[in-house]
């Protein structure tokens, strides 16, 4: 709810969501959050997911079809990160 919220808000001036670990098949298998992300993505949300643990879950190909960047995460993660203009919320 944070990520729609924020950015339908306007609280950050970009939001981004990313797809990590085993949430990534329970999206691909989850009609409600499949169309949270859809909600999300025209609010402006950037969504990408890890590319290896999306193929790990066997549903990169599922989620590249809503829409979401799937690669590999961890070289962007660690410069999301680094960015001190960058905030990362957990949840």
């Amino acid at each position: 709810m944070y990520t729609l919220n924020a950015a339908k808000a306007g609280w950050w001036e970009h939001v981004r969501l990313i797809v990590w670990g085993p949430s990534a098949p329970l999206l691909a298998a989850d009609a409600d959050l499949r169309g949270l992300v859809k909600a999300m993505q025209s609010a402006g949300v950037e969504t990408e997911a890890c590319r290896a643990c999306a193929e790990n879950y066997g549903v990169a190909e599922d989620l590249e079809d809503l829409g979401i960047d799937v690669r590999y995460m961890g070289e962007p993660l660690t410069e999301y990160l680094k960015d001190e203009s960058t905030k990362v919320v957990e949840y």
